[in-house]
């Protein structure tokens, strides 16, 4: 119910996900950007409305959020860079010649004048297609495919902005968010569902010129442009937006929490100790050693980070048996701490990974024997 206690949540939820990650400097920034990412998803899991835009050059801190649906591609020669109460066709067709639809087919000429006449003919085809899809009243003309300089200009002169090319990862995203379909025939004007938002307009990112959908008719879409030195850089960050993207959507769909540093790997340790104590026979011998290895989640963070993981969870071990049930790990301090507040951690997420690595290890103890085929033998 507290909206400003909800948001904290996931903002250290996003930290705690990022600060394994190469964004760990600037895991503070992210995590804001995450986390306006997603809720304005409003409880949607379809990350397909969250789109990253990846640009070399500046900074990696130069990465922000940007409201809408941004497209990778120019718009066309002498059309409007803005347009304001769009009317969007998302299309799959061809706006090149159009080709005779006969494999191996050749058409053969005797003078220059029936060329031209060809010529003539294809071009008054291409111009019907153009009314065609100028009548249904777009001012926005997406294509999946080229669109060749002859329809560039039709499209021009009737004021339509037209833009070609974009990939289908592009176009299925954008059919998405403006509420339209993938059009790729115009006899039926009927059966076509266009897509609208409030402006389509060029922008500059980097040293890119690329096309803004803002207020799109699914109001969720968003855009994170990332900016780093490297081409690398930029994909290790992407692959880290995506991962903390994923767990504050399934956070938002599970909304419970544990608190992480160690905290709830200590506390399910303990739980299984207790039980074990009231186990009789060789079952408790299997619970004991599971506790130990729920044990090994600290021990493992505090070696990672270059600590005396002994002596940390041992503390913090009996830190828990004292009653102090949300005690946890400080990396940064080398030192046991109350981690409410401070380290969080999406509830679902950590059932997976218990369950994940559960049921692996059972799979590893039903193995009997391995055979393994003997090596190929290497000629000469």
């Amino acid at each position: 119910d507290d909206e400003a206690q909800w948001r904290e949540d996931l903002l250290s939820i996003a930290r705690t996900t990022l600060s394994s990650k190469v964004l760990a400097a600037d895991k503070h920034k992210f995590a804001e950007v995450c986390v306006d990412a997603v809720l304005r998803l409003k409880g949607s899991t379809n990350l397909d409305r969250i789109q990253i835009i990846k640009k070399a050059g500046g900074k990696v801190s130069d990465s922000y959020l940007s409201d809408g649906f941004i497209l990778n591609k120019k718009i066309g020669v002498n059309q409007p860079r803005l347009i304001k109460g769009a009317r969007i066709m998302v299309a799959n067709t061809p706006m090149d010649t159009d080709k005779v639809k006969v494999f191996g087919a050749k058409i053969k000429v005797s003078d220059t004048a029936q060329l031209a006449e060809l010529e003539r003919a294809e071009r008054e085809k291409m111009r019907a297609k153009v009314q065609k899809i100028a009548a249904m009243g777009i001012n926005v003309f997406v294509n999946r495919q080229l669109i060749y300089n002859w329809p560039e200009q039709l499209f021009a002169d009737a004021g339509i902005m037209a833009i070609e090319h974009a990939d289908f990862d592009g176009v299925e995203r954008l059919a998405l968010v403006t509420g339209g379909e993938i059009a790729s025939s115009f006899d039926s004007p009927e059966l076509l569902k266009l897509g609208a938002c409030d402006t389509v307009e060029e922008v500059i990112i980097g040293e890119d010129r690329m096309v803004k959908f803002g207020g799109a008719a699914a109001g969720q879409a968003c855009t994170v442009v990332l900016r780093g030195g490297t081409g690398q850089m930029l994909d290790e960050a992407e692959r880290s937006i995506h991962d903390a993207i994923a767990v504050l959507s399934q956070t938002i769909a599970e909304p419970r929490i544990v608190y992480g540093g160690g905290c709830s790997e200590m506390l399910m340790s303990k739980a299984v100790d207790d039980a074990a104590k009231l186990v009789p026979g060789k079952k408790s011998i299997a619970m004991e050693a599971f506790a130990k290895a729920l044990r090994q989640m600290p021990t493992i963070l505090a070696d990672n980070a270059g600590l005396d993981s002994a002596d940390l969870v041992a503390r913090l071990r009996a830190a828990h048996y004292d009653g102090k049930s949300t005690s946890g790990l400080d990396l940064f301090e080398g030192d046991v701490i109350d981690v409410v507040g401070k380290v969080t951690e999406s509830f679902k997420l950590k059932r997976q990974v218990l369950l994940s690595a559960s049921e692996a290890a059972e799979m590893i103890l039903r193995v009997d024997d391995i055979i393994r085929c003997a090596p190929r033998q290497r000629r000469n």
